[in-house]
């Protein structure tokens, strides 16, 4: 049975005592670490456009941005949708780079799981060639045991098959001491579908329930502070 995440994460997020202690974490990128919803928002604006579709406010590219861009855009659009593909590449790579800002705590948080000896990865369901640009360019590299994007496993996210490519480095097998963390739909459903510990990063505290009641997070945090703090609580 899931606890209740949907009290207040004000102040301090609630933390299920049965909670086990992470042996790996495993972070989602975009807008879990870095803010990237700007570039996002804006590529997608652009091709949107391009492609003749309504564009989308920020709030709708914030709801419906979840799924790899090659899960994603046969289904927005179709048999067109290669070229959609390259023209979001084209307005993306002119600002990802630039635009690439870490969230606040972030670093911190790295630096704090590098100091407890937890080896960490990536797996996100950007582009692998990006997601790994992005990460050197910020020079984490360090903190990464494996770094997964869209593209690199045979199928991305919610499917555990990147997940598992990401933990093979370390020989580590799936399991409820297998934290991933993450912002959107996708991340907590790899988390369900790989029997792993979820944990959701959000302000709003009802997000869990109302957006991911089929397949809720261990905990909620409403930011990287937070999730220090349920770190230091599990021990």
């Amino acid at each position: 049975m899931q606890p209740d995440v949907t009290g207040s994460v004000s102040d301090k997020p609630l933390v299920p005592t049965d909670m086990p202690s992470p042996r790996a974490v495993v972070f989602d990128w975009d807008n879990t670490l870095v803010d990237t919803w700007p570039v996002i928002h804006a590529s997608f604006e652009t091709t949107l456009k391009a492609m003749g579709h309504e564009p989308w406010t920020l709030e709708q590219t914030k709801d419906r941005v979840s799924k790899s861009l090659r899960d994603a855009f046969p289904a927005l659009f179709g048999d067109r949708w290669e070229e959609a593909r390259d023209i979001y590449y084209g307005a993306f790579e002119e600002t990802h780079l630039d635009a690439l800002k870490p969230l606040e705590n972030a670093l911190a948080v790295l630096e704090y799981l590098q100091g407890m000896d937890l080896p960490m990865a990536l797996v996100s369901n950007k582009t692998g060639r990006y997601l790994r640009r992005e990460v050197a360019h910020l020079e984490w590299n360090g903190y990464f045991r494996s770094v997964v994007g869209a593209g690199d496993a045979v199928r991305d996210k919610p499917d555990p098959e990147a997940l598992l490519m990401a933990l093979a480095p370390m020989e580590l097998a799936l399991g409820p001491d297998i934290w991933f963390i993450g912002d959107s739909r996708s991340d907590l459903e790899l988390a369900h579908n790989a029997g792993c510990t979820g944990i959701l990063v959000h302000p709003d505290p009802k997000r869990a329930k109302t957006a991911f009641s089929d397949c809720p997070p261990r905990s909620q945090v409403a930011n990287l502070d937070q999730l220090t703090y349920v770190l230091k609580t599990v021990g």
